[in-house]
C-alpha cells in the first residue's frame, strides 16, 4: 500500500482540529472516510499515531514527529501547484469587490494564487455592502464581484455559483444536543441563540426560520463572527453559520462543535457576479476562468464518474 496525498491531507486535518467528526465536516467528507484513511496511513507506518477517547483524538509522540513531515510535503506539492500559470493575453486591470465573509473568509488565498497564475493583471480590490456591490457592478464601476448569489436582488446582475458551504449548528463542547442523532429547527427553538448580521446572515437565517413558522430565540444580534465564536464556546447560546467562517476554537481556546441539521436550512452559495451583458477583458476571462477550473470543473468531473 502506497502512502497518498489524501491520507497526510486527512491526517493533517484531524491533528490540527482534535476530533475526526469534525475533520470531516471541515473536508467535506464522511466520517469513515477520514477514520479509514488514518488508519490505513498508521498501518502503513507500523506505529499508532493518535491517541483516541471519548473527547476526540491527540498526537502520540510519533504522531508529532510525522505531522512535522507532513506539513513539508503538503507545502512541497502546494508550492508545485502554484507555480505560474501565465498567459500573455491576460493583462490589464479588473475592478474587483467581494462583500466582507468572502473577503475575510475565502478570498484572500486565491487573490495570492491570481499574483502568480497572471502577474500581468492587476487587481483593484474593493470590500463592500452586497446593495452597494449589485450598484457599482450596474453603473459599471466595478468590473467582477464575489458574493453570496443568493442575497443578489438586482435585475442587472448575473452570478455563477463556484460552491456552496453547509449551514450547521454550533454549540458548545458536551451540550445536550450533540447527543442527538437528527436535528430540525424546532428543537432549537427555545434555546438562547446568537443572530449574525453581516452580510445580511441575518436575513438568510429568518428566511430558513420563517419557512418553518418558527422563531428563534434571539439574545444578541451581533456583526462580529469572533464574537458569535466566543458567546457559543462559553456556553452563552447557540448559532447556525456556514462551514465557511467554521473554526473548532474560539479566542480563548475553547471549542466549539458542529452538528448538521435537516433539509430546511439551505447552504450558503458564493459565487461570481458582473453586470448582464458586460463585455469581458481577456483579464476578466482569464480570473473567471481560474474560478471555473478550481471549483467548477472538479465538481463536473465527480459528477461524470458518478
Amino acid at each position: 500500500m502506497a502512502l497518498t496525498l489524501k491520507q497526510l491531507r486527512y491526517f493533517v486535518a484531524t491533528a490540527e482540529i482534535g476530533q475526526v467528526s469534525q475533520a470531516a465536516i471541515y473536508l467535506n467528507i464522511s466520517q469513515s472516510a477520514v477514520t479509514t484513511a488514518v488508519r490505513d496511513l498508521e498501518a502503513l507506518l507500523g506505529v499508532e499515531l493518535f491517541v483516541r477517547s471519548t473527547q476526540g483524538v491527540s498526537l502520540t509522540e510519533r504522531g508529532r514527529h510525522f505531522l512535522n513531515h507532513a506539513y513539508q510535503v503538503l507545502r512541497s506539492v502546494d508550492d508545485a501547484l502554484d507555480l505560474p500559470h501565465t498567459d500573455d493575453e491576460a493583462e490589464g486591470q479588473v475592478r474587483f469587490a467581494a462583500s466582507y465573509t468572502v473577503q475575510g473568509y475565502f478570498l484572500p488565498y486565491h487573490l495570492q494564487r491570481l499574483s502568480q497564475w497572471y502577474p500581468k493583471i492587476s487587481m483593484a480590490l474593493f470590500e463592500y455592502e452586497r446593495a452597494h456591490i449589485e450598484e457599482r457592478l450596474a453603473d459599471d464601476s466595478i468590473d467582477m464581484a464575489i458574493v453570496l448569489t443568493d442575497n443578489l436582488t438586482h435585475p442587472d446582475i448575473v452570478s455563477e455559483r463556484l460552491f456552496a458551504s453547509e449551514r450547521r449548528l454550533w454549540l458548545p463542547s458536551h451540550h445536550s444536543l450533540t447527543k442527538k442523532t437528527a436535528l430540525h429547527l424546532r428543537d432549537l427553538a427555545n434555546e438562547p441563540f446568537i443572530m449574525l448580521t453581516v452580510d445580511e446572515a441575518d436575513q438568510s437565517a429568518m428566511r430558513y426560520w420563517n419557512r418553518e413558522k418558527l422563531q428563534p430565540n434571539v439574545i444578541l444580534r451581533t456583526s462580529s463572527v469572533e464574537s458569535v465564536r466566543s458567546m457559543v464556546a462559553n456556553g452563552s447560546g447557540i448559532a447556525i453559520l456556514s462551514d465557511l467562517v467554521y473554526r473548532p476554537w474560539s479566542l480563548e481556546g475553547k471549542r466549539i462543535d458542529t452538528h448538521a441539521l435537516d433539509d430546511s436550512v439551505l447552504p450558503m452559495s458564493v459565487g461570481l457576479a458582473w453586470r448582464k451583458g458586460k463585455s469581458f477583458t481577456p483579464a476578466m476571462k482569464a480570473i473567471r476562468e481560474y474560478f471555473k477550473q478550481v471549483f467548477l470543473t472538479p465538481q463536473q468531473n465527480v459528477l461524470k464518474r458518478s
